[in-house]
């Protein structure tokens, strides 16, 4: 037997294909869902950070941008991961959501 021959996976059958494509769709259509309800929570973590904002400037606190209270936030969601999803992208993709949340929190102050 040849190295080839061992590598090969068989091919699916048509009624695999179709399965296979029919799964895909249902995956899709979660996927989807899925994104709406995530869009939803980024906004109403927006506008809590925006309450937070509020509270700072009321509070006499003028930076907005808070350190401490950022490494407090990825080391909390760090310890949630548990993947797929690698500690590096996730903590990228926190790092950018505290920047939206800053950047309407400074956009509040400017008005």
């Amino acid at each position: 037997m040849s190295d080839n021959e061992v590598t090969q996976k068989p091919k699916p059958t048509p009624a695999q294909r179709d399965g296979a494509a029919a799964d895909l769709l249902n995956v899709r259509d979660q996927i989807d869902a899925l994104d709406k309800r995530i869009v939803a929570l980024l906004n109403q973590r927006a506008e809590l950070g925006r309450a937070a904002g509020k509270a700072k400037a009321v509070a006499g606190r003028r930076a907005v941008h808070d350190p401490e209270r950022e490494r407090e936030v990825l080391l909390r969601v760090a310890m949630e991961n548990r993947g797929p999803i690698a500690q590096a992208d996730l903590l990228s993709i926190y790092r950018r959501i505290m920047a939206a949340t800053r950047s309407i929190e400074s956009h509040d102050r400017d008005r």
